[in-house]
């Protein structure tokens, strides 16, 4: 079964997401020790995060 305009534009979003996840690896290492645990908090505050994400979906 093909899948919808709207599947394949998530599909596209989840990809986008991708890329910018991998440039904010790419990164890590220019940062200190103070900084990356602001961001690693930050990152462990945000929602919603791929889990909510991936719960909805196997719904």
């Amino acid at each position: 079964m093909p899948l919808s305009g709207e599947a394949i534009r998530l599909m596209n979003y989840i990809d986008d997401v991708s890329v910018t996840l991998r440039r904010v690896l790419s990164n890590v290492s220019a940062l200190t020790p103070e900084e990356r645990a602001r961001v690693a908090e930050h990152l462990r505050q945000s929602h919603p995060a791929a889990d909510d994400l991936l719960k909805a979906l196997e719904q």
